[in-house]
């Protein structure tokens, strides 16, 4: 039987199977193991992983059970009264009542399912354990204060495949993000600012009031204070840097638009939401990978573009959950540039606050062509890179991308 730990000399390192995983290795070999709590007593306990199949028989109800760290062929009936998963079967029910509503057929479960249907039961548990899983890891490499939870309740797709969640930029080959060499020394940034404070320091205004709403216009840059600032983490200057405070769920929309976010939390209006946050390379980069990203349909590059088009950050493979928030031509998140540590304004941190109230369960959207005065300055936006369907993209090939946004004020196309 394998350990739950491999000791040494002043350590110990843990097995990479999970603590499940050993138990139910002891079941199946049917040993008994103190340490993984497997006794005489609850050695034969089973638990549900899902359900497969259903049959209603003289008014009894019986359900194919998948058990736990067994093999397909070992799945048996059981009675419903064997069971005592009322959370498994509550979902189970869900499903069979939505699939039987899209196929068109009553909503009470029939006496036996028909293959297809039971498979496709099958095909959703199994998509709701990978769901759960990517939420665990989501969860567990967020740095930030929000919970996240996802949910799929519209079609089969599971976790993407190429993604990697990161709670900053990572930097590109051949770009260097320099730290800022000096900070405020106010004794309260807000009523008694120091030459200013930060954002005064580089001309420009406090961004904040009490409550960390934005009070800048969009298109003014936020200067928030830095870690050489004497000021301490309950600044009011402090904001973006805090990270994403919200719940939020990634979630299948129900219109070809693929993934989403919606607030599971009232969000105030020009309240600190989230950051754009990939990876950081070069525009010639940028034009290399557009043309690949063409061919797809999709692009997750931003350029940064507030003071020269000279860097762009691309969120298709590493990135947080603003990766999946859609566009809207009447969209409820602004974009800012903002900088902390680092100063370079070619290099701005991307943060989206809140055009009005958003309510608990609306969807979260920005503009991917958002424009501002120009008067005074460019918004960061997203890279109108798409090229013609198997051509690369370039400024005189250009496809114009239809847009599902649904909203009144729709442009009928993104770019």
């Amino acid at each position: 039987m394998l350990g739950l730990w491999a000791r040494g000399p002043g350590c110990s390192v843990c097995c990479k199977s999970s603590w499940n995983q050993l138990q139910d290795l002891c079941r199946l070999a049917k040993l008994s193991c103190p340490a993984l709590g497997i006794s005489k007593r609850n050695l034969y306990d089973f638990e549900v992983e899902y359900l497969c199949d259903y049959k209603k028989i003289r008014e009894q109800e019986y359900y194919l059970v998948k058990w736990r760290g067994y093999p397909d062929s070992e799945s048996t009936w059981e009675p419903r009264q064997n069971l005592k998963c009322v959370r498994i079967l509550k979902q189970f029910h869900k499903d069979l009542e939505r699939e039987l509503l899209r196929r068109h057929h009553r909503s009470k479960p029939p006496r036996h399912l028909d293959p297809s249907l039971a498979n496709y039961l099958v095909q959703k548990a199994k998509q709701r354990r990978a769901l759960r899983r990517w939420e665990q890891e989501l969860n567990a490499k967020r740095s930030h204060l929000g919970r996240i939870t996802v949910e799929n309740e519209v079609d089969l797709d599971g976790p993407p495949r190429a993604f990697v969640y990161i709670n900053e930029y990572r930097v590109g080959e051949g770009i260097t993000l320099n730290q800022v060499a000096v900070g405020c020394e106010c004794q309260d940034c807000l009523w008694a600012p120091a030459g200013g404070c930060c954002p005064g320091a580089s001309l420009h205004k406090f961004a904040y009031n009490d409550q960390g709403q934005v009070r800048l216009r969009a298109g003014l840059p936020i200067y928030e204070c830095n870690s050489r600032c004497r000021c301490g983490y309950d600044c009011p200057n402090r904001v973006v840097q805090k990270g994403i405070r919200y719940d939020l769920c990634i979630f299948r929309t129900d219109d070809g638009r693929g993934w989403g976010v919606r607030t599971l939390e009232k969000i105030r209006k020009n309240s600190f939401v989230m950051e754009y946050v990939g990876e950081i390379i070069t525009s010639e980069e940028a034009e290399r990978r557009g043309q690949i990203y063409d061919r797809q349909g999709a692009t997750y590059l931003f350029d940064l573009d507030y003071v020269e088009d000279v860097y762009t950050v691309d969120a298709a493979y590493y990135g947080n959950i603003s990766h999946f928030v859609n566009h809207s031509c009447d969209p409820n998140l602004q974009v800012y540039n903002v900088f902390i540590d680092n100063l370079d304004e070619r290099l701005p941190r991307i943060a989206f606050f809140a055009t009005r109230t958003i309510r608990a369960g609306e969807e979260l959207t920005f503009d991917y062509n958002m424009q501002v005065d120009p008067v005074d300055m460019e918004s960061t936006r997203m890279d109108s890179n798409f090229g013609l369907a198997g051509l690369p993209g370039s400024p005189k090939k250009r496809v114009r991308i239809e847009c599902k946004c649904g909203t009144e004020s729709c442009r009928k196309y993104l770019f």
